[in-house]
């Protein structure tokens, strides 16, 4: 339960699944740890932590597309929660667009980002064997020019992904903080 300062009594806010609380928070986890491992590794020299971290992070890069699908058909499956009146009452109609427009645009980043990754280092001439197991195959054949094309594209996702993910942790928290609505309390772990 959550108090409203604008509906006055303590309402009930319907909250997400488990399944969908728990995947929220595991890909978040997933994208910073990508991004910090994927700031670092390109600037080292080459070597084999070099080597290393690229595999780790195109491993992360696979699960968190398997995650993501899991996450999409989880979603397709199970309807999120409606927002609470008191949010949609008191939301101008930008914020309510930017608000499902985020959305849309974090699930594109999350396919797109490993995605064009994954074609980036097939175009390279790296194929990918998830963790060290099982080869997947390559998106592209190999073409050092087209490789060359592909890896600012994949930095400029991951940039544009973080970024809006920033964003979106920015509003949940002003909804916390600042409105006291208690739509962040629907995506927290534990009970309402």
């Amino acid at each position: 339960m959550t108090v409203s300062p604008s509906s006055g009594p303590t309402q009930v806010v319907a909250r997400y699944t488990l399944l969908a609380i728990a995947l929220h928070w595991l890909l978040a986890l997933v994208i910073l740890a990508m991004f910090a491992v994927g700031l670092y590794m390109a600037d080292l020299p080459f070597s084999p932590l070099r080597l290393k971290l690229y595999n780790w992070h195109k491993w992360a890069g696979v699960t968190f597309l398997a995650l993501t699908v899991l996450r999409l058909l989880w979603r397709v499956t199970h309807r999120p929660p409606a927002l609470p009146p008191a949010v949609t009452k008191a939301m101008p109609g930008w914020q309510t667009r930017a608000y499902h427009a985020t959305h849309y645009l974090l699930y594109l980043l999350f396919f797109a980002v490993p995605l064009i990754g994954w074609a980036y280092s097939s175009a390279a001439g790296f194929p990918i064997v998830w963790f060290g197991q099982l080869p997947l195959p390559d998106l592209l054949l190999k073409n050092k020019e087209l490789a060359d094309m592909i890896k600012p594209l994949h930095e400029l996702s991951a940039y544009a992904l973080v970024g809006l993910a920033g964003l979106h942790l920015a509003a949940a928290l002003k909804h916390h903080w600042v409105d006291r609505d208690g739509l962040l309390s629907r995506m927290l772990p534990g009970r309402s």
